[in-house]
């Protein structure tokens, strides 16, 4: 930091090093507001409205580069100049909040002296009071457990001891929490047991991958009855979403990797104030045929909401026995195939379609968190005379547009599922898209980026159950560690199957 004694005293070099400081301010302003439109420009293409990429989190390692980048200019312009505050008010940015529960550690510091300059006493009149979070890493312990033995004098009748605790993992070394941990750790924050293993290395743990995937495996099995139960709870429900998504599985006889997927199937009333709680069930197939949809939705009746994959058809096939279903489609689905001819240049047509479902879209902004009767009335009131509009604006298109255009298939594919499409107009409960299901497939997607494949079939049907109670503890809000730890150790101490209910994540920590 530059002083008034480090200034030249000739007025030419003075004025040279002011000339200078300002071509690098200026300098920087525009290194900065290049950055932020970037960063801008990320965050509409990520998250913007006319954005219909499947998976934003692919953007988020350049967002955090370009964020840093600013950051550290930022930080090159305070210390150049620690007096000039005009930078500081430049910038917006969420610095986060402290929550009350987190617990605090006071620290006061005192002046040097608390004698006045003319010999009296100092005294408090107020004080400064400023907060950062802190971190302590994570600190693994030793539950030492010790179990005393005791004898009578007098007699020999024997030796009294108390029990052993039940354990998950016999004669092992982890708690129950310790498993949770791992569980977490590999489904929720998308860490494999060899990172983990590194991870533990460093605090002096020496553990094999193997021995983490024992844990898993041993947890997994004790927690199956509690996916099942889930998956039960789930198809009691008369309106579900559903969607599938790849999950690649290694073939040990030839030492690659086949296909399988992932079938999830949730259910979430909120946006109509339903009384049942959210919950997501993940289901391992071999394949993507509609006869493993139908076999995981044997017993359920009502409304499912799904995309226009085709395999969905056997569900409402005339010969079908079994449950009556209807199948409600996904008009964000059918407005991503218009956005995708807006991109390649100028599309009136697409454009147009783009934009009158985008009013639908407004018009359930609007309704959503109603109840489901206030819901219908709004939509019979305003969406049905967009729906038979835009029913007349579609048949006038497709008879002018070639079907093998574009174009064409996107008005064929809105055709051909128009009367799920519309199904939201008559059901107070039905959703506009099948967006809720998306979102609770995405952390699949990235664990299935950072782990490539499963081992085996087995692996992916434990990893579907445990990714299954976990997304079930975000959509309402519970802490998925300490939810495991808990339905663990209530496992292992003999909870009845009779009551597996009570350990549905949504009932944590009531019955828990």
């Amino acid at each position: 930091m530059l002083t008034t004694a480090d200034l030249p005293d000739d007025i030419a070099a003075l004025k040279a090093m002011l000339i200078a400081s300002e071509e690098r301010n200026i300098r920087k302003d525009e290194r900065i507001t290049r950055l932020e439109k970037l960063v801008a420009a990320f965050k509409q293409a990520a998250f913007g409205r006319k954005s219909e990429k499947r998976d934003p989190d692919q953007f988020d390692l350049a967002l955090e580069d370009l964020e840093t980048a600013i950051a550290a200019i930022h930080a090159e312009e305070e210390t150049d100049s620690p007096g000039d505050k005009r930078a500081s008010k430049r910038r917006a940015a969420n610095r986060g909040a402290l929550p009350k529960h987190l617990p605090r550690v006071e620290e006061v510091l005192e002046p040097d002296s608390l004698t006045c300059s003319c010999g009296g006493c100092l005294h408090p009149i107020g004080e400064d009071v400023s907060e950062r979070l802190d971190v302590i890493p994570a600190q693994f312990r030793v539950i030492v457990t010790r179990r005393p033995k005791y004898a009578c004098r007098s007699c020999t009748d024997g030796i009294v001891q108390a029990p052993a605790p039940a354990r998950l993992i016999q004669s092992g070394l982890p708690t129950e929490a310790t498993i949770a941990h791992v569980l977490v750790s590999k489904y929720a924050d998308h860490l494999p047991l060899y990172r983990q293993a590194q991870i533990m290395s460093r605090q002096g743990i020496d553990l094999d991958r193997s021995t983490l995937s024992d844990w898993v495996g041993r947890a997994a099995f004790e927690l199956r009855p509690v996916f099942d139960a889930l998956i039960v709870d789930l198809k009691r429900s008369t309106k579900l979403f559903m969607d599938e998504t790849r999950a690649p599985v290694l073939d040990p006889g030839s030492g690659k990797t086949r296909t399988g997927y992932f079938w999830a199937l949730a259910r979430d009333d909120r946006p109509w104030n339903g009384g049942a709680p959210p919950g997501v069930a993940f289901t391992y197939a071999p394949g993507r045929g509609g006869h493993h949809a139908e076999q995981i939705l044997q017993d359920f009746s009502g409304v499912l909401q799904v995309d226009g994959y085709a395999g969905y058809n056997r569900l409402i096939a005339p010969d079908r026995v079994g449950p009556d279903i209807r199948l409600a489609y996904c008009w964000a689905h059918a407005r991503r195939k218009l956005v995708e001819i807006t991109r390649t240049g100028s599309a009136p047509i697409a454009e147009e379609g783009v934009k009158r479902i985008g009013d639908l879209y407004r018009l359930e902004a609007e309704l959503r968190g109603l109840e489901p009767e206030a819901r219908l009335a709004g939509r019979r009131e305003r969406a049905s005379p967009l729906i038979a509009d835009m029913e007349t604006w579609l048949t006038h298109h497709r008879a002018r547009v070639a079907a093998k255009s574009p174009l064409g298939e996107a008005l064929k594919y809105i055709a051909r599922y128009w009367e799920g499409l519309c199904l939201f107009v008559s059901d107070g409960r039905i959703e506009i898209d099948n967006n809720t299901v998306e979102r609770t497939i995405r952390p699949i997607a990235l664990n299935r980026k950072n782990a490539l494949f499963a081992g085996h079939e087995a692996g992916a049907e434990n990893w579907a159950a445990i990714a299954s109670l976990i997304e079930t503890c975000k959509l309402n809000t519970v802490d998925p560690q300490a939810y495991l730890a808990a339905t663990l150790t209530a496992i292992v101490n003999g909870h009845k199957q009779g009551r597996i209910d009570e350990l549905l994540p949504w009932n944590y920590p009531a019955k828990v």
